[in-house]
């Protein structure tokens, strides 16, 4: 049996696909594992209970004499392409409300989950273009700030386009401590990229909080790169999964900002709903029209089930209330714990790490490590612990000429304290063993 080239490129061997077998596979073992690495949000018990009340008041709506009017009702027929229109609804009342965006429903579109989103998004703005003078022009998407988002690597359709701008690196201090760094964006490198200035760029994309990071951009850096998209008349696409404003997992002064040219998107999954696969789109009518014609043809329509239990929640706010006062708090005390124990671990060998300013990652840096994290990914797998090497997250950039690339690690800080205790233990019995060795 024979693959398209299409089929070819979305069977063949992928990071993501491998991080997701592996997730699965330690799902189904039968020894304990320690899941570090992951995106799968924490089971935070305020948020629980709050789904679940929720999800129990589903159907309690007697007037069922319009479609929406009943979330049990309006599960039981497709919504149309754009999405279901009680939620799109909720969501303009509530950015409007919190933002004064000025939006209306034909700014909003949703989709099967951010991953989802992001691959119409970047096989719309990436790829093949034809030019005014009927030529073929290939286009990128431009990452500024790399490492960025496993998921991102291989959505586009025909190949990979990614443009991507290594960081600065500097050293920082967190809570008054020494061994932390922070990227930056290079803006004088990305000014000077060729693609750029050729025109061979289709959109900006930039994740905030970054996934694998935990940077947050600052509001200078932001308005710099909205100022180059409008310049070049491109898109800023920027990745809320964890950000502002639900769930809001960032501990820096940050705001969100919006107009005609950047496009928003945002998803239910870190909030704790991770299984109803239900992410947002805050763009452009024109752009909002483009995603509900490729759902018409993907999906025929985005899925209801997670838009029913959002909606009362972002009508009352209480998704916001949620992420201030429950989801935020949470991972930043277990960004604490986590900092505390790696310190503990490898208080004494070259370990740095990013200043956690959001997200639900740390992410270390082993300076001059011995192996490449692609190898430490398989000693902790047999070890009981996975994590996430460092290799996969650097999209557009050819890592075989940047050790930087090859000596990193997401960690996840979502799990129980017991189990971040014992994965965190099983990387400094890993590392040292490694250092160790290689000082003999």
């Amino acid at each position: 049996m024979k693959f398209s080239k299409f089929g070819q490129k979305f069977t063949q061997p992928t990071g993501i696909s491998q991080l997701m077998d592996d997730l699965g596979d330690a799902l189904k073992s039968d020894q304990p594992v320690n899941m570090l690495g992951g995106g799968n949000p924490a089971k935070i018990d305020a948020v629980n209970e709050l789904f679940l009340e929720t999800y129990k008041a589903l159907g309690n709506d007697n007037d069922a004499g319009e479609a929406n009017s009943s979330a049990i009702i309006s599960m039981a027929n497709y919504s149309n392409p754009q999405g279901d229109a009680a939620f799109i609804d909720a969501l303009v009342g509530f950015f409007n409300r919190h933002y004064d965006w000025n939006l209306t429903s034909e700014n909003i579109a949703l989709t099967n989950g951010s991953q989802n989103a992001f691959f119409y998004l970047f096989n719309l703005f990436g790829g093949a273009f034809t030019n005014e003078q009927s030529q073929s022009v290939d286009k990128s998407i431009l990452l500024p700030l790399t490492p960025e988002y496993i998921g991102y690597s291989d959505v586009h359709v025909e190949g990979q386009h990614f443009a991507a701008v290594l960081p600065h690196i500097d050293e920082v201090t967190h809570d008054g401590e020494a061994g932390f760094f922070k990227y930056r964006v290079d803006f004088e490198a990305l000014e000077n990229l060729p693609a750029l200035k050729e025109g061979r760029i289709g959109a900006i994309c930039c994740s905030r909080p970054t996934n694998p990071t935990g940077n947050v951009l600052t509001d200078d850096e932001m308005a710099h790169l909205a100022e180059i998209a409008k310049r070049y008349d491109i898109p800023l696409i920027i990745d809320n999964a964890y950000g502002m404003p639900f769930p809001n997992i960032i501990y820096s002064d940050a705001h969100l900002n919006w107009d005609n040219n950047t496009i928003l998107c945002f998803s239910l999954s870190k909030i704790g709903l991770p299984g109803m696969r239900t992410g947002i789109i805050v763009a452009d009518a024109k752009v909002i029209e483009a995603v509900s014609a490729m759902n018409a043809v993907v999906n025929l329509a985005p899925t209801r089930f997670g838009a029913a239990i959002a909606t009362p929640l972002v009508e009352n706010d209480r998704i916001k209330q949620l992420s201030d006062n429950d989801i935020k708090p949470f991972y930043q005390k277990q960004a604490s714990l986590a900092v505390k124990l790696l310190k503990e671990a490898l208080g004494d060998y070259p370990l740095v790490i990013h200043k956690p300013e959001g997200a639900i990652f740390l992410w270390l840096w082993f300076k001059d490590l011995p192996i490449s994290t692609l190898d430490l990914y398989e000693r902790l797998k047999e070890k009981g612990t996975l994590i996430v090497p460092s290799e996969y997250f650097f999209p557009g950039v050819d890592v075989s000429d940047y050790q930087h690339a090859h000596e990193c690690i997401r960690m996840s800080i979502a799990a129980d304290e017991q189990t971040l205790t014992d994965g965190i233990q099983a990387i400094g019995e890993v590392v040292r063993e490694l250092y160790d060795e290689a000082k003999k």
